[in-house]
């Protein structure tokens, strides 16, 4: 059995690269989730207490304000200086 040389740590590179993907795109999930959770959890909310048979009007307006109030964070303009995240909302 003839090896070629350098070929085994071709091996691990593919691996080392798709983690590295991974782990970006949780990062970047858990930023848009930072901004848009309260309104995914309301919006969820809503859902199973229809499902359930209720009316969830409530919740589904809470998740308008939620987005309502994610969407403007997202536009306010961000430096070190004034970043707080959504430290206390």
């Amino acid at each position: 059995m003839s090896r070629k040389p350098g070929l085994a740590g071709q091996y691990g590179q593919g691996m080392t690269e798709y983690i590295i993907i991974v782990a970006l795109i949780a990062v970047a999930a858990i930023a848009v989730y930072q901004y848009f959770g309260q309104a995914v959890r309301n919006q969820t909310a809503a859902i199973a207490t229809e499902i359930a048979g209720s009316d969830g009007t409530s919740a589904k307006s809470r998740a308008q304000a939620a987005a309502t109030s994610a969407a403007s964070q997202a536009d306010t303009k961000r430096t070190l200086d004034n970043y707080v995240g959504n430290t206390g909302r």
